[in-house]
């Protein structure tokens, strides 16, 4: 149950001149928060009403039409947009950006404060153990949801309107998501996401990352290993790859490709099912990553098709139900142009003059991964009405996620079987393609994040935004 609060007053809101004035205020609320959290534990208990996460409001006080084709940064009206904030160091860079557009686009002014909203200290680090008294919160659900997200009524009309996506509780216990099945800190991830379900994909990308590391003019800088051990430029000209560990205790092994500005690859291991890929997309949004791309197997339906094509995933078939309360199925999930182009790109560039293995389609994701032990008459009546060239079972709702939370997505797969025209997939042969197919297929995905870090501005897309019940971030 959840430990009830002595009643709080409004906390008082400090007004700041610019924004570079209201990022610094926001960081010193939350560390002089989490050192008094601190200092509360180690003494076994104390007043810990100043304990709470930093707020940022920002009054409109006027609208106007802006450039039509700004990306984020725009309201619908005038009035009073707020947000809570947690970690603030690690999200600087983005709000920095994200307050600059909104207020160079409206007069505005804004104000800076601690919020009413005590931080329970279990989402503090460097708190050792941690004693409960009155007055101290345990993490809780109540405020945990997806209300700014899904564009529920009751949080768009309110006297505040929200400025960002998720409350500071929902990113909290996010970023302890991540940080428990990834077994990393989230203070690595990288603003470009892959994902996989092989551990063959995570070895040939660690591969791809020493081989960056060893040189010269490389802009990565470090490879984190899912064990938490970090592998810097110096180390990696006579590193031995076999000597690192690339297993990991933890449900979805990561691994950090980074660089100075953060806009290196993030590849995580998510396993399989369409729940796995809810469940890691679910943490990774609060992040506001620039964009994640799936890269995996799937089953051919063509019977043209080969065991090693790739298919470029450009519609989203969704049979997997696990998101349709939140999406329904009725609404298109679109393809993201910008990562479309680009992962056809990369194609084209490592695969050369044999590029015509790869073709774009429809995706079919299931939550059945034996799907095809159907008599010939129950996959007649399921595809019949399908334009869908391969099955898979993560892709769309990775799609779907990336939909929801206005990220954007992409889909690269590789055709390991084609159940349809007697090509199962068996052992010997699954083996063989996996070793074939492996390296060039990691380059692909790879190449594709590249391109778009150098000019990210290009993901900034209009696609994703709703009509109604957007906030001004991105």
């Amino acid at each position: 149950m959840t430990q009830p609060q002595p009643a709080q007053p409004q906390s008082p809101l400090t007004q700041v001149r610019s924004v570079d004035e209201a990022i610094e205020r926001v960081v010193d609320i939350y560390d002089a928060a989490c050192a008094r959290a601190r200092e509360v534990m180690e003494a076994g208990g104390g007043d810990y009403s100043a304990v709470t996460y930093p707020k940022i409001v920002v009054d409109v006080r006027e609208w106007r039409p802006i450039d039509r084709s700004e990306p984020f940064g725009y309201v619908n009206e005038s009035g009073r947009y707020a947000a809570t904030v947690s970690r603030p160091r690690i999200m600087r860079g983005y709000l920095h950006e994200q307050l600059t557009r909104l207020t160079n686009n409206y007069p505005c002014d804004m104000y800076v404060g601690p919020s009413d909203k005590r931080i329970p200290p279990a989402y503090i680090r460097g708190v050792g153990a941690i004693t409960y008294s009155e007055g101290v919160p345990r993490p809780t659900l109540d405020n945990v949801n997806d209300a700014i997200i899904d564009a529920d009524w009751d949080a768009f009309h309110g006297p505040e309107k929200p400025l960002f996506h998720f409350t500071a509780e929902r990113f909290d216990i996010a970023c302890a998501r991540i940080e428990h099945y990834t077994g990393v800190e989230v203070d690595t991830l990288q603003k470009f996401i892959l994902f996989t379900n092989y551990a063959m994909h995570t070895t040939e990308f660690v591969k791809f990352g020493l081989e960056e590391l060893a040189r010269d003019d490389s802009r990565y800088t470090a490879l984190v290993l899912p064990t938490g051990e970090t592998v810097h430029s110096n180390d990696a000209v006579e590193l031995d790859i076999d000597k690192l560990t690339l297993t990991s205790r933890y449900q979805m092994p990561r691994f950090d490709l980074i660089t100075a500005g953060g806009d290196g690859i993030t590849m995580i291991n998510i396993g399989v099912g369409p729940s796995n890929a809810k469940t890691i997309t679910d943490c990774l949004a609060v992040l506001r990553p620039e964009a994640w791309i799936m890269i995996g197997h799937c089953a051919g339906l063509d019977g043209r098709m080969r065991i090693g094509d790739l298919i470029l995933g450009n519609a989203y078939q969704r049979d997997d139900n696990l998101l349709d309360r939140r999406v329904g199925s009725n609404n298109p999930i679109p393809a993201v142009p910008e990562v479309q182009r680009t992962l056809e790109f990369a194609v084209d560039e490592i695969y050369g003059a044999d590029n015509s293995l790869m073709r774009t389609g429809t995706v079919l994701s299931t939550g059945d991964r034996n799907w095809e032990w159907r008599t010939s008459r129950e996959l007649w009546e399921w595809l019949r009405a399908s334009t869908g060239v391969a099955v898979d079972m993560e892709s769309c709702t990775l799609a779907a996620n990336g939909y929801r939370y206005r990220v954007p997505y992409g889909t690269l797969l590789s055709v390991s079987d084609l159940p349809l025209h007697a090509v199962p997939k068996l052992p010997a042969q699954a083996q063989a393609f996996y070793s074939n197919s492996k390296q060039a297929h990691v380059r692909c995905a790879v190449r594709a994040v590249e391109l778009l870090a150098e000019t990210p501005e290009k993901l900034r897309t209009r696609k994703l935004r709703k009509a109604i019940g957007e906030v001004p971030f991105r």
